[in-house]
């Protein structure tokens, strides 16, 4: 694949290839530069990667760190601050706009796109953290906090067992619209946000965050953090004879979206899930596909309950 659609990290903070290879798929916010090596401004809260297409852009990395202080400095439970968004960063949210709402036409299942309308998220400009929170608050009770970068996986999911989902909210840099080394606020509104305004799919976030936090051997956190990626990052469901998502790291990700249909599908089944591997570098190959969406609440019920 050599499109320029963005490419992005994984539930491990694992990092997909630079552009041309761009897209998305997910990774969770870390607490501030413990994914990326501190290679200049030492006092900066984030420091970029010297490959980082911001890394030279002393604005932007000014802007990162102000807005990394806002999260670092919010207290759990109150309003999420608001970022100082540039009129060249709302003018990249609707490249990204427009670049992924056709894919989403074609390739989105029912259930994320009744949960896109359901959430009615602004096209001219970036919304502020606390709208959407108090948005998907009203439909599914969760809410949205912030953080200043990667969180450690399994801090992160337990969090969902308290119906909070911790979030970024900076935004790629301008150079790269279709591409980033890490989740922004582009990839965690348009793909988490966005399914938590689904009552069902926040449901499952809950009972992920509930299995994690019972599971006390590395092993079974493995296995869940396992299921977690083929199904909420990167689960398929058959609609009408096609192939859509209903995974975040799918929905949020141009490229990942036209790539799914040249995937291997694998009936769904979360036992198999657990033992798979996946490679956080490239379009995912294979795909766990459920004959439909009420079968993906069913199958994953029975096995977080469990779990």
């Amino acid at each position: 694949m050599n499109t320029q659609e963005d490419r992005e990290l994984t539930p491990g903070g694992h990092r997909h290839d630079p552009p041309p290879l761009s897209d998305h798929a997910d990774a969770r916010p870390v607490a501030a530069g413990a994914q990326e090596s501190a290679v200049i401004d030492r006092g900066s809260i984030v420091q970029l990667d010297p490959d980082h297409p911001g890394f030279r852009d002393a604005e932007y990395r000014a802007r990162r760190n102000r807005i990394a202080q806002l999260a670092l400095g919010h207290r759990a439970g109150e309003p999420a601050p608001d970022a100082p968004y540039t009129e060249e960063e709302h003018a990249l949210w609707r490249a990204v706009r427009d670049a992924l709402e056709p894919r989403h036409a074609r390739f989105a299942c029912a259930e994320y796109l009744e949960a896109v309308s359901r959430l009615d998220l602004p096209r001219g400009r970036i919304p502020q953290l606390e709208e959407v929170s108090e948005r998907v608050r009203r439909i599914s009770g969760f809410r949205l906090e912030p953080v200043a970068g990667l969180v450690e996986p399994r801090v992160f999911l337990e969090s969902l067992a308290d119906g909070v989902f911790l979030c970024t909210q900076y935004i790629r840099h301008h150079s790269t619209p279709l591409y980033t080394p890490e989740p922004d606020v582009v990839h965690e509104l348009l793909g988490h946000a966005a399914t938590l305004a689904s009552p069902r799919l926040a449901a499952l976030n809950r009972l992920f965050g509930e299995a994690v936090k019972r599971a006390r051997a590395a092993e079974d956190f493995e296995r869940l953090a396992r299921v977690y990626w083929f199904t909420v990052e990167f689960g398929v469901v058959r609609e009408g004879g096609a192939v859509k998502a209903y995974g975040t790291g799918l929905l949020s990700s141009a490229g990942e979206l036209e790539a799914m249909r040249d995937a291997r599908l694998l009936p769904l089944d979360a036992d198999e899930a657990a033992r798979a591997d996946y490679d956080p570098t490239r379009f995912q190959p294979t795909l766990f596909c459920a004959d439909s969406f009420d079968s993906v609440c069913e199958t994953l019920s029975a096995y977080l309950t469990r779990a």
